[in-house]
C-alpha cells in the first residue's frame, strides 16, 4: 500500500509523462533503478536520450521542487545516467538531462508543468 506522498510521485510522474508525450518525445522506461539510484523517466527526445527528473510539490513548506535539486542528486543521475547508456550499448548517443516541475497538482486541477530541458551538466 503506497503512502499519500508515494501516490502523489506517482500521479506526479504520470502528469509528466502524459506531458511529455505530448510535446513529442518517446517514452523508453520509468523508474530506472541502479545502485546508484533512480531516474524518473528515460525517453528520446529526437536523436536524444533525456534523463528527466520529475520534481513536484504541493506547497513550498520544503522549498521550492527546483531547490530540491542538489549535487548529490545531480552525481546519483549522472552515474545512473551512465551505467543506462553502458548497459544498453549507447555511450555514443546524445544525452541530456531534463527536469519536469509539477508547480500544482491537485485533484481540482490540471497540473501546471514546466520543463527545463539540458537543466544541468554530468557530474561524473
Amino acid at each position: 500500500m503506497l503512502n499519500k506522498y508515494q501516490k502523489y510521485g506517482m500521479e506526479s510522474e504520470t502528469a509528466a509523462v502524459k506531458y511529455l508525450k505530448k510535446k513529442g518525445y518517446k517514452i523508453i522506461e520509468r523508474n530506472f533503478k541502479t545502485k546508484y539510484g533512480e531516474i524518473d523517466i528515460i525517453a528520446k527526445d529526437g536523436e536524444t536520450i533525456a534523463f528527466i527528473e520529475v520534481k513536484a510539490r504541493k506547497n513550498q513548506n520544503f522549498g521550492s521542487p527546483k531547490e530540491s535539486i542538489t549535487y548529490t542528486k545531480i552525481k546519483k543521475l549522472s552515474k545512473s545516467a551512465l551505467f543506462y547508456l553502458k548497459s544498453s550499448k549507447q555511450m555514443n548517443k546524445k544525452a541530456r538531462f531534463d527536469v519536469a516541475i509539477i508547480k500544482s497538482f491537485d485533484d481540482s486541477q490540471k497540473p501546471d508543468i514546466e520543463l527545463i530541458k539540458n537543466a544541468f551538466p554530468t557530474a561524473y
